[in-house]
């Protein structure tokens, strides 16, 4: 079990403060180790905070956010086939530093882009930043295993 925290602010007002704030108070949910990752993109302030329950991959290579390229990842769950998929990626020219399904998960986006989760047989809550093009993608597993909740308040004259 982990636990995963973030926002994206239109208005600029929210910090790293409130990023650790929202993310430690899932302490509860993973007590092996925890990360954020605060910028500043042009249009928003960006948090990704991730509390983490070391399962599969107990090294600090499986450590959240995670980056790879222009993309970051906050997750929570498991991916019952990410070593097949490693396996492909492997063959293609992907190289690995860690045993952690969230570095599959990262890579597989990276060369596959959204179709990346068909290929997924697991349970997750998924947050991937695109910082290229500044975008956020949210994905949760078909039957909603893991829960994945959003809210979106927009500044006046959006």
């Amino acid at each position: 079990m982990c636990g995963i925290a973030g926002f994206c602010d239109f208005n600029k007002k929210q910090d790293k403060k409130t990023l650790i704030k929202m993310t430690d108070i899932l302490h509860h949910r993973g007590v092996d180790d925890s990360g954020y990752n605060f910028s500043n993109s042009h249009f928003s302030n960006i948090g990704l905070g991730h509390r983490r329950l070391s399962i599969l991959d107990l090294s600090k290579h499986g450590h959240q956010p995670m980056t790879f390229d222009y993309f970051e990842i906050i997750y929570n769950g498991e991916i019952y086939n990410f070593k097949e998929i490693r396996a492909e990626l492997e063959e293609v020219g992907y190289s690995f530093s860690s045993d952690s399904d969230t570095e599959v998960i990262l890579k597989a986006y990276h060369k596959w882009g959204i179709k990346a989760v068909g290929k997924f047989n697991g349970m997750f809550a998924i947050c991937i930043y695109d910082k290229k093009l500044e975008k956020l993608i949210l994905i949760r597993d078909r039957a909603g295993v893991k829960p994945l909740f959003w809210y979106c308040r927009w500044r006046h004259g959006i």
